[in-house]
Order: structure tokens, then sequence, then C-alpha cells
């Protein structure tokens, strides 16, 4: 029993040197430091781009958390983002840029002043859009069956159809001009089929490219490479007849009978007409004579006009059209046979529009443009010098219509 407990005796001392031995040459081997881990980085994950990504996380609550480093491709690419928030409920963000169209794994480390280093982070399954995911995006579709509707006081809506749903779109950047002739750009949220231009310069382009991400939280938009051309635009529109009022100034000519008056110019007869749905001046009036009339407001942009003959004769074929926006004190003191009457007429404000001359039998419906420059105007006057027929009194007309450019 003596020699036993000797021999326990013996091995309890040999082993607590033996593990004073171990311990010396465990601190000789960290150079006499205790390992210190900074802490890890909480609620990893990534929001992709075009041709980056970014990584956000949590950052530890550890205070002495000086920086955090970042590292791909095997640790051969790194990124290093300065430490300056310790609350957990707050984000950092890394932007990596320079990146492939590919899957990525990243990993997080976390830094203090010392140089310690957490334990890593890893970030996997990171995807990375680019051209291939753009080559697939295509414009949104305009409605073909109903592409835009102009309004009488400028306005225009550009009618879509909704949105693909095959990929997120977020908006679309319509490109026009203005009436100041500037190239602007607007966008069309996803969730709306209308967008409404209030200054629109008429005939001028619309282009438009869609825009979209590929996941929620994305921190790029990718654009359709290609933009869509918009259906050419006029805001062309005819003056409303019924509007149109008779306005006989001095010296005009009277009607035949008070069923041919001015007003059947007006009536919205299609074709040559007869008698007596037909404007029809006096056997008085001599040649050239004048009717006057009223369009109910002001047109800032008249672009053509539409004579109608009657459907036999007495038709106009050589007759001026003249334009004036206030009819105030610009009554002509001479008659329309005068000499003097042009220079007497533009004196009192008056513009000539037109000069139109026919070849033909005056019947039928014969459309002519104004020129670019007209003013506006409320008032025509309509000055007839000579009829198809040699006639010195009669001239008839079954309808004329005019077209305003509202856009302008």
């Amino acid at each position: 029993m003596r020699n036993l407990l000797t021999i326990c005796f013996v091995l309890i001392i040999a082993g607590f040197f033996a593990c004073r031995k171990q311990d010396t040459e465990f601190k000789n081997f960290l150079g006499d430091k205790e390992v210190v881990y900074p802490g890890v980085v909480n609620n990893p994950h990534s929001r992709p781009g075009n041709l980056r990504t970014a990584l956000v996380w949590n950052p530890s609550s550890d205070p002495s958390i000086t920086k955090y480093v970042v590292y791909w491709n095997n640790k051969t690419d790194s990124v290093v983002v300065q430490s300056t928030k310790h609350n957990p409920t707050d984000s950092i963000t890394a932007i990596i840029p320079g990146l492939s169209e590919y899957i990525y794994s990243f990993t997080v480390y976390s830094y203090d002043a010392k140089g310690n280093r957490s334990i890593p982070l890893e970030i996997n399954n990171v995807k990375v859009y680019g051209p291939v995911f753009q080559s697939g995006l295509v414009n949104r579709v305009y409605d073909a069956a109903n592409p835009f509707t102009v309004f009488e006081n400028g306005n225009i809506t550009l009618n879509f159809l909704t949105a693909d749903t095959s990929n997120i779109n977020v908006s679309t950047a319509i490109k026009y001009t203005n009436r100041e002739g500037k190239e602007v750009e607007h966008l069309l949220s996803a969730d709306s089929t209308k967008f409404t231009i209030t200054d629109f310069k008429s005939g001028s382009a619309i282009s438009y490219k869609s825009g979209y991400i590929p996941v929620k939280g994305a921190i790029d938009t990718f654009y359709v490479t290609n933009a869509t051309t918009f259906p050419q635009i006029t805001g062309i529109q005819i003056c409303k007849k019924s509007l149109f009022r008779e306005n006989k100034l001095p010296n005009d000519a009277d009607t035949y009978e008070s069923g041919t008056s001015v007003s059947k110019l007006w009536d919205g007869s299609n074709g040559p007409q007869g008698y007596p749905n037909i404007f029809h001046s006096a056997g008085n009036s001599g040649m050239p004579h004048t009717i006057t009339f009223d369009m109910g407001k002001v047109y800032k942009k008249l672009t053509s006009v539409e004579e109608v003959g009657r459907n036999c004769c007495n038709n106009p074929d050589d007759f001026e059209i003249w334009g004036i926006a206030d009819i105030t004190n610009a009554a002509t003191n001479l008659s329309a046979r005068d000499g003097g009457w042009s220079d007497e007429m533009k004196a009192k404000g008056w513009t000539l529009l037109k000069t139109i001359k026919r070849t033909d039998d005056g019947q039928a419906a014969i459309k002519v443009d104004f020129d670019a420059n007209v003013p506006p105007v409320r008032y025509i006057r309509v000055r007839i010098k000579h009829v198809v027929n040699g006639d010195g009194n009669y001239s008839n007309m079954s309808e004329m219509t005019f077209w305003n450019d509202v856009l302008n």
C-alpha cells in the first residue's frame, strides 16, 4: 500500500510539471500574446448591379473594429471599408466594382487597430448582371390602336400598354422636343399607361427607352439598348365649325336669298352640293367681291383650308383668303374691286393667308396649305376674283373647312 501511494504521488507531480511545460510552449508559439478575434458582421446580403454589386451588412457592436476587408477571386481582389458605425441596427455598404456577369463568393473580415482579424464570413451566390441581361430587355409597347390623344389646349397624351412583367420595369425615359426647340426627357412610371406632354413641338420626334431591374433592391437600372420611335404626332385638327358665325363687313357681297347665306359654308355637307344647299352671292355683287365670317376663337396656327364648289356652276377658280385676330377697326372702306383694296386691308391689319387658283371646273374639294409663318387668326375674309364660267356677279360654294395645329 505504501508503495502504491508513493507511485501515485510521483505521477501527479510529473503531470503537473508536464502541463506547465505545454502551457509555456503554447505561449512561446504565440509570442506570449493572447488570440483576439474582433466581432463578426451580421445579416450579410447583396444587392446586384450592372457589372458591380453592393454587399450590405449590419456592423458588429465591437467598438475596437476599425475596418472591414472584403476578398473575392480567391483573395486576389479586395476592397477596404472603414468602420464608422458600431450599432448593430445600422447598415454598412461596400460597392464592389469592375465585376463580370457571373456568380461570385465574397469573404468579409473585421479588423481592429492592432491588426487582429475576425473569423471569416462568407457571402455566397452573389449574382452580377450585365450585357447579357440587358440584351434580353424590350421597350414597353404603345397602344397601337390609340397611340396618342391630342387635346385642344395643346396637350398630348401618349398611351401605352401595361408594362411587361417578365422583368421588373421601373420607368420609361421619354425624349421629345419642346416648343422652344430643346430636347427634354421625362420618366413614365411603371404603374402608369399614360403620359401627358404639355409643351410638345408639333411634328417633332418622340423616342423612348424602358428601364428594368433584375431583382428588387438592385442598385442599377438597365435600359433597353435601342430606343423605340413613337408614331409621329401632329396636332392638326379641324377648326370647330360649331363656333363659326357670319360677320358681314361693309362692301361684302349680299346673298341670293336667306337660305343661301354664308353659313352654308360650314353646315357640314360633304361633296359638291346643289341649290339651295350652297352659298350663293346676290346678282348685284360684282366681281371681285368679298364675304367675311368669324371662326369663334383665335387659332394660333392655321395650317390649311379646303374649299368645295357647287355641283354645277359659278365656282371660284381665283380667290384669296385673308385673316385677322381682332376685327376691331378692321373694316375697309374700299370696294373689293378697287385697285387699292389690298393695301387698305394690310393697313387695317389683315394678312393675305393664301391665293388659290384652280384649273378644273371648281367642283371637287381642293385642300391648300398655308405658309408656315401665318399669324394668329380668328376672322376670315374671302375675296372671290373670278369664277369658272366668267359670271360677273354670282359665286357659289358648298363648303369651306379650316385646319389648325393645336400644338403650336
